[in-house]
């Protein structure tokens, strides 16, 4: 599977479950979250928008996807609702590893970091910002069961890892009869 296959499978909207460990306090917490993930083309606004932030030919990139989602609350938290848009750029003539941009419409800083598709099919994404360092492994188990999993390495040495399982919950548009 090429980087653009795998992209192509990202787009759709999911219903992912996730747990998550705080080792630090040895405590888990499960929920669920309505996630829709788009396709951004290279003159897409939102993609332009975070090139013209980090001083990228926009036509140089992949392109890149938009992610929303919709946490429903649960018992002790509130819901919890956001956007990011990510930007891949390949590195020279490999197109299957490079940087990628993510910028969050909560915040108005934009991380940076690298992206990896390996010959397992699985694409490994890594950003730090500060001190703190995120690395998240994605691969698909079949077209509409995506598998994911995080580590969060804090500031002061707190450490999170969650699991996610996500299945898609219709096509995308292109694909809808």
């Amino acid at each position: 599977m090429d980087i653009q296959t795998f992209l192509d499978l990202c787009v759709g909207k999911w219903l992912s479950q996730r747990t998550t460990h705080c080792l630090d306090e040895e405590k888990a917490e499960n929920n669920k979250t309505e996630i829709v993930i788009e396709w951004l083309a290279s003159d897409d606004e939102r993609l332009v928008g975070l090139c013209q932030q980090v001083e990228v030919d926009p036509s140089s990139t992949l392109g890149g996807l938009c992610a929303s989602w919709d946490t429903t609350a649960s018992w002790d938290r509130s819901a919890q609702r956001g956007a990011t848009v990510i930007v891949l750029l390949p590195d020279g003539n490999n197109p299957e590893d490079g940087q990628l941009f993510q910028s969050t419409a909560q915040s108005s800083s934009v991380l940076s970091g690298h992206y990896s598709l390996g010959a397992d099919e699985a694409l490994t994404l890594k950003l730090e910002q500060d001190s703190t360092h995120w690395q998240e492994r994605i691969w698909f188990a079949s077209p509409n069961l995506r598998l994911r999993n995080s580590l969060i390495l804090g500031k002061e040495g707190q450490k999170n890892t969650a699991f996610y399982s996500e299945i898609r919950r219709m096509p995308p548009k292109d694909k809808e009869e």
